[in-house]
C-alpha cells in the first residue's frame, strides 16, 4: 500500500530538459533526489538490473566528452589535425547529466570521463561537480595530463575521485614521437601535481608497441617503485587510425609480467573480476602495476562496461561493429522512461566478447580517439 500511496501523492519524475539547475542544491540533497526519482521511476524495474543476456552485471560507464585531443599518439589518432566532429555533432553537458541520471538509476555505480582528451573541453570540471551530485560512488578520468597541473585542485574540488595518466615513454625524444606533441614537461608536472593531490596514487596507462617503447618495461616499473603509484601496462589493440596494428607488435602481459619479475618479485593483488587490469604489488617496496591484456588473455566473460560517445551513441563493447544512437531519442523527444528502455534492449544484446582472437575479426569503423578510453 505505501508504493501505492507514494505514487498517488507523488509527481512523477520530470522529463528533464533544463528545469534542474544542480547548482542550486547542495550534493547531498541532489543525492537524496536522485534515490528517490529511482524509485519512482524504476520501481517496476527493482527485479531487472542492468544485465545483458550472458548474466552480466553492467556497472561501469565509460563517458567520452569529445573527440578532439591536444595529443596525435601513433597508436590512436592520425596526424591529420582536422578529424574531428563538429560542435552540434556532440551532447551537451545537459544532455550528458540527463543520460548519466537515468543509467545511474539502473545500477551504474562507476563512471570514468574519458575523450579525446576530457580536458580540452570548457566546463569538465562542472560537469565532474555534476556527475558527483548524481551520486556516482566511483568517479574517474583519463587524461594525457598535458593541462592537468594547473586544473588538478578544481577538479579535487568538483569531485574527482580517481585519475588515470597516459605516459608511454619516459624518454623525451621518444615521447614526442608517439604523441606527435613537445608536451614531456607539461605530463611530468601532471603527475606530480596528482601525486601530490587527493588523487594518489595515480594510474600511468603505457601502451606498448614492440619496436617503439617495448624496451621501456624495466623503466617504467623503476618509475612506479620511485613515485609509488600505479604503472599499467596496456596491450596495443586494433584501433588506431592509421592502421598499423599487427600482432607482431602486441607486447604481452605475460612478457611484461616475466621480465619485471625477473628483477623485483611481483605478489598478486586481490581485484574484482570485471576489473580489466591484473595487479601486483611489489614485494620489497613500493608501487604496483597491472597488466591489461585484452589481446592475449581477453576478460571478456567478466566485463561489466558500456561506453558513451561524444556523439551520444551507446556501445556495448570497444570493438562493437554497431552504435546505438541516444542523442536521436535526447533530441527528439523521447521520455526518460523510453530511453530507459532503449538501454536496457541494447544491454541486453551485449556482444560476448571483442572477437579480436576469431577468425575473420574486423576492427571497428571508429577509431579510438572517436570511441573514448
Amino acid at each position: 500500500m505505501l508504493g501505492l500511496r507514494v505514487r498517488a501523492e507523488t509527481p512523477g519524475p520530470p522529463v528533464w530538459k533544463g528545469e534542474y539547475d544542480w547548482r542550486k542544491f547542495p550534493p547531498a540533497y541532489a543525492q537524496v533526489q536522485t534515490r528517490i526519482w529511482a524509485f519512482l521511476f524504476f520501481e517496476s524495474w527493482s527485479e531487472m538490473p542492468l544485465t545483458d543476456k550472458f548474466g552480466r552485471a553492467i556497472t561501469d560507464l565509460r563517458v567520452s566528452v569529445t573527440d578532439r585531443c591536444n595529443f596525435r599518439c601513433v597508436y590512436c589518432r592520425s596526424a591529420n589535425p582536422e578529424n574531428h566532429m563538429s560542435a552540434d555533432d556532440l551532447l551537451s553537458w545537459d544532455e550528458y547529466e540527463r543520460l548519466v541520471r537515468i543509467l545511474v538509476a539502473m545500477g551504474i555505480r562507476k563512471v570514468r570521463v574519458t575523450g579525446g582528451e576530457p580536458l580540452v573541453r570548457e566546463g569538465v570540471e562542472d560537469f565532474i561537480a555534476r556527475l558527483k551530485a548524481l551520486g556516482v560512488q566511483d568517479l574517474s578520468m583519463t587524461t594525457n595530463a598535458h593541462l592537468l597541473a594547473e586544473r588538478c585542485d578544481r577538479l579535487v574540488g568538483a569531485g574527482l575521485g580517481r585519475i588515470n595518466i597516459s605516459l608511454d615513454s619516459l624518454d623525451r625524444a621518444k615521447f614526442e614521437r608517439i604523441t606527435r606533441t613537445k608536451s614531456f614537461d607539461k605530463v611530468m608536472a601532471g603527475i606530480d601535481a596528482a601525486q601530490a593531490s587527493p588523487l594518489r596514487p595515480v594510474k600511468i596507462n603505457a601502451v606498448l608497441v614492440r619496436g617503439v617503447n617495448d624496451d621501456e618495461v624495466e623503466a617504467f616499473a623503476q618509475f612506479a617503485r620511485e613515485r609509488d603509484l600505479i604503472m599499467r601496462f596496456i596491450e596495443f589493440m586494433p584501433l588506431d587510425a592509421d592502421r598499423a596494428w599487427t600482432r607482431d607488435t602486441v607486447v604481452t602481459g605475460a612478457e611484461v609480467h616475466r621480465r619485471i619479475s625477473a628483477m623485483w618479485p611481483l605478489v598478486p593483488v586481490v581485484h574484482e573480476r570485471s576489473e580489466t587490469a591484473r595487479k601486483y604489488r611489489f614485494a620489497d617496496g613500493r608501487g604496483e602495476i597491472g597488466l591489461i591484456s585484452s589481446v592475449s588473455q581477453p576478460f571478456c566473460g567478466f566485463c561489466s562496461r558500456i561506453r558513451l560517445t561524444a556523439d551520444g551513441k551507446l556501445r556495448t563493447c570497444l570493438f562493437s561493429k554497431d552504435d546505438h544512437d541516444l542523442k536521436f531519442l535526447l533530441r527528439g523527444g523521447a521520455t526518460d522512461r523510453e530511453i530507459g528502455d532503449e538501454i536496457l534492449a541494447i544491454v541486453a544484446e551485449k556482444e560476448k566478447g571483442h572477437r579480436i582472437n576469431e577468425p575473420g575479426f574486423v576492427p571497428p569503423s571508429r577509431t579510438m580517439v572517436f570511441i573514448g578510453g
